[in-house]
C-alpha cells in the first residue's frame, strides 16, 4: 500500500485544544464588569430624575414592561429560549421566580419612590444596611450562626437606626423596605441556584409582573394621564431605554461574580450607595441633620466591621483548607 494513500496520512488534522482561561485576567474581568454595574446602579437616581415628570409608578411600570421586551431580545439573538421553556416546565423554579418578581416589584417601587420625592439619600443609607440585613436574615431564616464580629455588626447598625428615627423625627422605611426587600430577594435567589441564568430570570420576574404594570398604567391613564410620548423626544427616548437600563448592570453583575472572588464582590457593593449619598447630599443639596451623621457614621462602623470579619473568616478558610489538602496528600502518600 502506498504510504501517501494510507487513513493514517488522509485523516485531517486534530483542532489545537482550547487554551484554559487565565484566572489573574479572569478575576481582572469580572472586577471590572461588577465594578461598572455597581457604577450604573450609582448614577441611577440622576437617569430616574431626568425622567420628570415621570412619576414613579409609570416609572415602574414602563421598566418592568420594557424589561420584558428587552430580555425577549436577547433570549432571541443568543438563542435561548430553550432554557427559559425548560424552566417553565420546573414547578418550583416557576414559584422561585413569582416571589422574587414581587420582591423585586417592591424593591423597584420603593426605590422610585425616593428617589423621585428627595429621598435619594435614603435609598443609599437601604443599600448600606443591605449586607448586614442579609446577614441577619441568615440567622432567622437559615439558621446560620454568627461570629462575635458580626453580632457586633448588627448591634451597630440598629443603634443607627434608632438615632435616625430619633434624632431625625422620621421612620426610614424607605431605607428598610429597600434592604429588607433586597435582603429577601438574595435569600429566593439562593434557593434558585445557577439553575435559572440572569437573562432568563429577569424575564420571567418582569413576565408575572405585567398585570400589575398594566394595572398601573391604566389607573395612571384615567387619573392624571400618561406621559410617555407626551414630552420632548429626549424624555420619549430615555423612558424606552428603562429596560435595557435595568437589564445591562445586571447582566454585568452576573458575569462579575462569577469571576469575582467574594471578597472583593463584597467590597464592591458599597459603590452604589456611595455614589447615591454623594449625589443626595452634594448634588441635590438634601438635608443632612447631625443626627443623621451620626447614623450614617455609625453604618459605615458596622460595615467596616462586617468587611473586616469576612476577610479575615476568608483567611481563615482558605488556610485550612490548604492544611486539609496536605493531610490528604500525605495520607495518599502513606
Amino acid at each position: 500500500m502506498n504510504p501517501e494513500s494510507s487513513p493514517s496520512s488522509s485523516a485531517p488534522p486534530r483542532p489545537a485544544a482550547a487554551k484554559p482561561a487565565d484566572p489573574g485576567r479572569e478575576r481582572l474581568l469580572g472586577g471590572v464588569f461588577a465594578f461598572t454595574a455597581y457604577l450604573l446602579w450609582g448614577f441611577l437616581p440622576l437617569y430616574f430624575l431626568a425622567l420628570a415628570p415621570t412619576g414613579p409608578f409609570e416609572v415602574v411600570a414602563w421598566r418592568i414592561i420594557l424589561s420584558l421586551v428587552f430580555c425577549a431580545f436577547l433570549l432571541t439573538v443568543t438563542r435561548t429560549w430553550p432554557k427559559l421553556v425548560a424552566i417553565l416546565r420546573n414547578r418550583r423554579l416557576v414559584w422561585w421566580t413569582v416571589l422574587a418578581g414581587a420582591l423585586i416589584y417592591i424593591n423597584w417601587q420603593t426605590y422610585l419612590i425616593g428617589a423621585l420625592t428627595g429621598h435619594v439619600v435614603e435609598t443609599s443609607l437601604g443599600y448600606f444596611i443591605n449586607p448586614i440585613v442579609t446577614v441577619l436574615l441568615g440567622v432567622l431564616i437559615l439558621r446560620e450562626r454568627l461570629r462575635v464580629t458580626q453580632w457586633v455588626a448588627i448591634g451597630i447598625a440598629t443603634a443607627a437606626v434608632l438615632v435616625i428615627v430619633i434624632g431625625y423625627g422620621a421612620f426610614p422605611w424607605i431605607a428598610l423596605t429597600l434592604a429588607f426587600s433586597f435582603g429577601f430577594y438574595g435569600l429566593v435567589k439562593k434557593q434558585i441556584g445557577p439553575s435559572v441564568d440572569a437573562v432568563s430570570g429577569l424575564t420571567l420576574e418582569s413576565l408575572w409582573l405585567v398585570p400589575v404594570a398594566v394595572i398601573q398604567l391604566v389607573v395612571i391613564a384615567v387619573t392624571s394621564g400618561l406621559t410617555m410620548g407626551q414630552g420632548s423626544t429626549v424624555h420619549t427616548i430615555l423612558l424606552l431605554l428603562a429596560g435595557v437600563v435595568t437589564a445591562v448592570p445586571l447582566l454585568l453583575f452576573a458575569a462579575g461574580a462569577r469571576r469575582t472572588p467574594l471578597t472583593l464582590m463584597g467590597m464592591l457593593q458599597f459603590v452604589a450607595p456611595i455614589l447615591q449619598f454623594i449625589i443626595g447630599v452634594w448634588l441635590l443639596g438634601e438635608p443632612m441633620s447631625l443626627e443623621r451623621w451620626i447614623g450614617f457614621a455609625l453604618v459605615w462602623i458596622a460595615l467596616v466591621v462586617l468587611t473586616v470579619d469576612s476577610i479575615v473568616a476568608g483567611r481563615r478558610a482558605r488556610a485550612a483548607q490548604r492544611v486539609d489538602d496536605g493531610v490528604s496528600d500525605v495520607a495518599e502518600l502513606t
